[in-house]
């Protein structure tokens, strides 16, 4: 296989300055997209998630149903957790069922395959700085082997700040879904994750150091903008990994060029 595509995504960004700064349609948490019963006992992190995953099933006019899906975030459900810990230390030292289960990280993706009804496989994963690209690596090894469509998201919610001072904001999630092979009916054209030299932009090296679920902007960036097919960065390391994006025009499909 030489390139998947993009058929749709959704971004969520809770800050209405943040979102404002990026370079493509962004959203605040849609509560709707959550079912009632669990509005108040689900975190920021399985909020934005879902947000996100939802709007890219709509743009791509896709059933959640129907999609196999990959989650990832490199803290998963850390204010959760971080309250557990706290909890734990105190002279009762009891802790809440309803949050002990909702401390994992497949938190947010067991959510959403019992709300969408959905049965196809689904995982869990994190991978630090990586996270992202891990993501769309495991993603392409999937359309790869068994072909089809998925869905990817990616999300942190914001980090406790004394765990790690300057770490962990702003709090963001995107989702993508994603095609085997050159689909004509898509954003853009992806091809192999591989490491490369391809230099971060500028703009976004600090906010992903601060944020690591944020080095899915430059991909996003190009394929909603458009503009010449090139190398994208998908982590910030000097020698980190990369995917080469080619946007497609409006109603024309374009070969991809490998």
């Amino acid at each position: 296989m030489e390139c998947i595509s993009l058929l749709g995504f959704g971004a969520c960004a809770p800050n209405p300055e943040f979102r404002a700064s990026l370079p493509f349609p962004a959203f605040g948490i849609d509560r709707e997209t959550i079912p009632p019963l669990w509005r108040r006992r689900t975190s920021q992190a399985t909020q934005m998630a879902f947000s996100a995953a939802a709007a890219a099933c709509r743009q791509a006019q896709r059933s959640p149903a129907a999609l196999p899906s990959v989650f990832a975030s490199v803290a998963g459900e850390i204010q959760t957790t971080d309250l557990l810990c706290n909890e734990l230390v105190q002279p009762e030292g009891s802790i809440s069922p309803s949050a002990f289960h909702n401390s994992v990280q497949n938190t947010a993706v067991g959510y959403w395959s019992i709300a969408q009804q959905c049965t196809q496989p689904a995982s869990a994963l994190a991978a630090g700085y990586d996270t992202f690209a891990m993501a769309m690596l495991e993603a392409w090894c999937q359309l790869d082997s068994l072909g089809g469509e998925i869905l990817l998201v990616c999300y942190d919610e914001s980090w406790p700040k004394y765990l790690a001072p300057g770490q962990g904001e702003p709090a963001f999630a995107c989702a993508l879904v994603l095609a085997a092979g050159a689909a004509e009916n898509g954003i853009a054209h992806i091809g192999r994750p591989h490491l490369g030299k391809e230099a971060f932009p500028p703009a976004w090296k600090s906010p992903a150091a601060s944020m690591p679920v944020l080095t899915a902007i430059p991909l996003l960036g190009l394929a909603v903008t458009g503009g010449k097919a090139q190398n994208i960065p998908i982590s910030r390391t000097d020698l980190g990994w990369q995917v080469k994006v080619q946007p497609i025009i409006t109603g024309q499909g374009l070969p991809w060029q490998p």
